[in-house]
């Protein structure tokens, strides 16, 4: 793999930048895998990676139906933290936040991820007590975060309405290590380095079906041809309930449209992300100025990628409402994403009733934050056949044990 660095990008400068290397393949698939893993979105490029790097297993296949970081990784709003509540999820996403601390170097890759905090605010009492209750656990499992009160708000956040909006802001928890990441270059980045490591990332080859013997899953048919593998990680995030449906069970899931939007470019005017669970928004700014403004999910299920009207407007009459001067600000355009919703905001990572065939899904509207850390706890689970440690409370038996990670009001406004 060409490294990336300032002498190359000056030495490429000399030949107008049109040699550099591809940054991946494009091979032709083998008959057999160690392992396959389906979905080639960023969870699944990850857990293709730290599968290479970190147990040698390099005899892998990545198989896509479009092209790779095509489905939710470009349809989301990039936002990276790890305050949830319980101590499951929070040694969960505090594992890839320290992963995401280090990422650009590991993989050689700028994904431009900027740690400009994350704002939760109060607007009530109870949402006081409630993010006390967070700041505690936080702090109890050894992560950043603390409770403000409205005068700390105002000086850190001067263009917030905080005082003649219908909910007051009364304070806010800021986890001040949270902050954004890049999106495409986060799916480029695993895949490059993926690919460095021999993984083959297949693209245009869509899954049809699950090929069994004796009870275990032996490979996958595709429109392009069966492939056998030894073991199959099925990571599509809003679509696991179809997948699954084709492998002969059902999932815990609910899948939804999930939208956002981005405005047109402006001047430097929020420096950090703003969530408000009370209202029903949250915004931050791009490197490039666009504000990008997610909602809530929309409240039926289904599979389309545009949503619909009344959930944008009531998003941007919270936006408008918490940021006023932000009224005449022109959108340029909104998206929908598809997330796989569980009954406790929690995704589902181990195996499942067909042996060889290991699942992550679930991940509803943290699936962009818990990137790193999710492929390489899956990639530990795939590798040993078993689930990593931080994996096992999320495993698909806890539908039937009834130990539910109850993670509605950390998982913030879009559940």
């Amino acid at each position: 793999m060409q490294r990336y660095s300032g002498f190359a990008l000056l030495k490429n400068a000399f030949s107008h930048h049109e040699n550099w290397q591809r940054q991946w393949r494009n091979p032709t698939p083998r008959p057999v895998y160690d392992v396959l893993i389906v979905g080639g979105g960023l969870h699944g490029l990850a857990t293709a990676y730290y599968l290479a790097k970190e147990h040698g297993i390099r005899n892998v296949a990545v198989l896509e139906k479009g092209h790779l970081g095509g489905g939710n990784a470009c349809r989301n709003t990039t936002i990276v933290r790890s305050n949830y509540l319980w101590d499951e999820s929070a040694q969960l996403y505090e594992h890839a936040m320290k992963l995401w601390e280090g990422l650009s170097l590991d993989l050689n890759y700028n994904v431009m991820f900027s740690q400009r905090g994350c704002y939760h605010l109060c607007h009530t009492l109870q949402d006081l007590r409630d993010n006390q209750r967070l700041v505690s656990a936080n702090r109890l499992n050894g992560i950043d975060n603390e409770l403000l009160d409205a005068r700390q708000v105002e000086q850190e956040i001067p263009f917030l309405n905080l005082h003649n909006a219908r909910y007051p802001v009364l304070g806010a928890s800021v986890q001040r290590r949270a902050g954004n990441a890049r999106h495409d270059a986060v799916a480029w980045g695993f895949a490059r380095a993926a690919d460095a490591l021999g993984v083959d990332l297949i693209q245009n080859t869509e899954v049809t079906g699950f090929r069994k013997q004796d009870g275990a899953v032996i490979g996958v048919e595709t429109r392009n041809g069966f492939i056998g593998a030894k073991r199959v990680g099925m990571v599509v995030a809003g679509n696991s309930g179809h997948l699954a449906g084709l492998a002969g069970f059902k999932l815990p899931l609910e899948s939804h449209p999930l939208q956002a939007l981005v405005s047109e470019p402006l001047k430097p005017v929020i420096d950090t992300v703003i969530m408000s669970n009370a209202v029903h928004g949250y915004i931050s700014q791009s490197d490039k100025g666009d504000l990008v403004i997610g909602a809530g999910i929309d409240t039926w299920v289904g599979y389309g990628q545009r949503g619909s009207y009344p959930v944008i407007e009531h998003t941007l009459q919270a936006i408008v409402e918490m940021f006023p001067v932000l009224s005449r600000v022109r959108m340029n355009r909104q998206w929908g994403g598809i997330v796989d919703t569980t009954p406790d905001a929690c995704p589902i990572i181990g195996s499942t009733p067909l042996k060889n065939l290991f699942i992550n899904c679930g991940w509803g509207t943290g699936g962009f934050k818990a990137t790193p850390g999710s492929g390489n706890v899956f990639a530990a689970t795939l590798a040993r056949g078993e689930p990593h440690p931080l994996a096992k409370p999320f495993a698909l038996e806890r539908f039937h044990s009834g130990a539910l990670i109850d993670e509605h009001g950390a998982a913030a406004v879009a559940h």
